[in-house]
């Protein structure tokens, strides 16, 4: 079940067939080059609406995406500066479109474990090219009529921190999270089904597993040295919290107690009194405590903190509650107000509110819960689901966690990468468990008749 295969597996509504195969290769090709990749990502789109538009249109989630951009459309017009927020719908409104379809199309845990392994797959290279970035100072800029654009800055961007293909470290962190769970759970499927296999002599069927196993241990330790080396706290604490949910998971309790014990001796080297922090900085490696602490950046302005930018954030949203400055908005405020240009507050929610307003700020995070439950209720309810594939389940619950954290500390949604795998991923997730909830559903009517 696990093993690599370069041909399309099949979806289980034929009519969807080569959607599903345009959509395989787009998302194979989209981290390397994602003018390729959107163009059969769209082609795919286009087949899925054609051929499931009453699907998409009953499902009661969408209807809520779609009251959400009628709130955004008119607040837009309502805004500090209207052009620029019209101009931000494009970050909102296209995706909407694309969670819609997309979750119409994924409608089995087996299409969540081929969509796993495709993007776990390039992120090896995608590391690799990391390293020399780094170490063996690879510097390359392509750009040949957007078709093929390629950039990778010797040294990494900001300098000394990893970001291999992709605009900056913190992006790349939030793409290396994405893998580096999703390599965890498909490594620990494929482990139980090695032993499982061993247990019962069947050495015939042990080399695929082999190895799949020996590839997914090469990209879970390659992906966790890229995340150390992005020198992102973020990512640093994600991949911390999902180690510990494995772990938990598997009921590792050893494993639960060395994670505990390496983040306590973090903690302490980072933020202890001087004589405590100095017996546990013996052995933390300085590029941990110092970065987490921030003594790596001692002199870092008090416009770019982080508390500085959500208090001001929180400012806008308490002056405009109900239809917030318009997106995109924030950028020049801050700049008018600090007089330092910022892209963003570094938390999404924050962003929204002070953007969007309270209305839909709240109805954004009410449809993103309303995913989170459905994982939850089929979680719960499910007694037909396999092992292997609630283990799966898991790994893409944790996904989507480590996601909703990542953006409350960052802001996914102004990477074209970062934000087509975001609503990618929920889609994924969200019409596979919708699909499970409904054949539930449907079986327990059918009991009672």
């Amino acid at each position: 079940m696990t093993k690599i295969k370069l041909s399309f597996s099949r979806h289980p509504d034929s009519r969807l067939q080569f959607s599903w195969n345009s959509a395989q290769l787009g998302l194979l090709l989209f981290p390397f080059n994602p003018f390729l990749g959107l163009v059969c990502l769209g082609w795919a789109l286009q087949g899925i609406w054609r051929r499931q538009f009453r699907t998409i249109i009953n499902r009661p989630l969408n209807w809520g995406f779609a009251i959400l951009s009628v709130l955004l459309t008119i607040g837009a017009f309502f805004a500090y500066d209207r052009t620029t927020a019209l101009l931000g719908l494009f970050n909102f409104l296209p995706f909407f479109i694309i969670f819609a379809g997309y979750s119409a199309l994924f409608q089995t845990i087996e299409q969540l474990r081929r969509m796993a392994w495709i993007i776990v797959i390039p992120s090896v290279p995608i590391v690799l090219i990391g390293l020399g970035q780094l170490f063996l100072g690879w510097n390359l800029r392509i750009n040949i009529l957007a078709v093929l654009s390629l950039t990778i800055i010797a040294g990494g961007n900001p300098p000394g921190r990893m970001s291999s293909i992709f605009m900056y470290a913190n992006t790349f962190a939030g793409y290396l999270v994405i893998a580096f769970i999703l390599a965890f759970g498909l490594w620990l499927e494929t482990f139980q089904k090695y032993k499982l296999n061993s247990q019962q002599s069947t050495t015939n069927s042990q080399q695929p597993t082999v190895n799949n196993l020996l590839f997914l241990t090469f990209a879970v330790i390659t992906d966790l040295l890229a995340l150390i080396l992005t020198n992102s706290r973020n990512a640093w604490v994600l991949a911390v919290i999902a180690c510990l949910g494995f772990a938990i998971y598997q009921g590792w309790r050893i494993l639960v107690a060395f994670v505990t014990a390496a983040v306590s001796s973090v903690l302490l080297a980072a933020f202890a009194p001087s004589p405590i922090a100095e017996v546990f900085r013996k052995f933390v490696p300085a590029l941990i405590w110092a970065r987490l602490n921030d003594d790596m950046f001692p002199d870092r302005p008090v416009a770019m903190m982080r508390k500085t930018q959500w208090g001001f954030a929180l400012s806008l949203t308490e002056q405009r509650p109900w239809t917030g400055w318009g997106l995109r908005n924030f950028t020049q405020i801050y700049l008018q107000k600090m007089n330092v240009w910022l892209g963003h507050p570094h938390n999404l929610f924050l962003m929204m509110s002070a953007e969007t307003g309270l209305p839909a700020t709240i109805l954004f995070c009410g449809l993103l819960a309303w995913i989170f439950i459905s994982i939850l209720k089929v979680w719960v309810s499910s007694q037909d689901i396999y092992q292997e594939d609630k283990l799966i389940l898991f790994s893409y619950a944790l996904v989507f966690i480590s996601l909703i954290l990542f953006n409350t500390v960052d802001v996914s949604l102004f990477d074209l990468r970062l934000n087509v795998l975001f609503w990618l991923l929920l889609s994924a997730i969200y019409g596979v468990v919708y699909r499970i909830g409904s054949l539930q559903t449907s079986s327990i009517r059918s009991s009672r008749v």
